[in-house]
This record gives structure tokens, C-alpha cells and sequence, in this order.
């Protein structure tokens, strides 16, 4: 069985390289997101929003990652290259018969409201 952390670890080294389709593999068809932004109720609604996000993006630095059990947290901050420049994001992985059930991203949005129709 693998770990909730290699599922989370696998998921995001996926989405950096931009393969969508091994990210997609890691999640529950009716996998839920919450963030300051968006809410969603499928995997594909979700990667269909991370996809257009994607252009933004200068990179990811990796700050910490915590595991209890079955929950992953990731904290980080994301280079944009945008006026709103970099968000430190606390994202909470949970991970449900190997594969995420649940996603929840926390930060400040303020910046990108604007960008997003705010």
C-alpha cells in the first residue's frame, strides 16, 4: 500500500512537470477542493482550475511538510509571475484507499482577487 505521502509527493511532482494525467490518477473522481477562491466537487473541476493557474507560476519552493496518518500538509511558497508576486500557501492533503480525497488551500488571496474578478 503506498504512504499518504508518497500519493501527495507523486501528485504534486506531477503537477510541476505539468502531466496532468499521472496528477489525475492520484485522486478520487469525486475528490473536494476548498480554497480562499474556488470550491469544487470533482478532480476534473479542479484540474481544469490548477491548469489555468499553472501559467502564473515561477515556481514552488517547499517550506515543510507535515503527515499524520492519512493527512498530509504542505506549506510553501509560490513564485508567481504576476504583480501579486509570492503567496505562502498551507495546502491539507486527505488521502482516502490511495488515492486524495480532499484538498484544502489556505492564503492570503487579496492579491489575486483582482486577477480573478474580485
Amino acid at each position: 500500500m503506498t504512504s499518504a505521502i508518497e500519493v501527495v509527493e507523486s501528485y504534486r511532482a506531477a503537477l510541476g512537470k505539468g502531466d496532468i494525467g499521472a496528477a489525475r490518477k492520484l485522486m478520487q473522481d469525486d475528490m473536494s477542493f476548498q480554497g480562499p477562491l474556488d470550491t469544487f466537487n470533482t478532480a476534473d473541476q479542479y484540474l481544469a482550475a490548477a491548469g489555468r493557474l499553472a501559467s502564473i507560476i515561477q515556481r514552488i519552493d517547499v517550506k515543510k511538510t507535515f503527515v499524520d496518518g492519512s493527512d498530509v500538509c504542505v506549506l510553501y511558497d509560490m513564485v508567481t509571475n504576476t504583480p501579486a508576486g509570492t503567496a505562502f500557501i498551507a495546502e491539507w492533503y486527505q488521502v482516502r484507499d490511495g488515492k486524495i480525497g480532499a484538498l484544502r488551500a489556505v492564503f492570503d488571496a487579496r492579491p489575486f482577487a483582482v486577477m480573478f474578478g474580485g
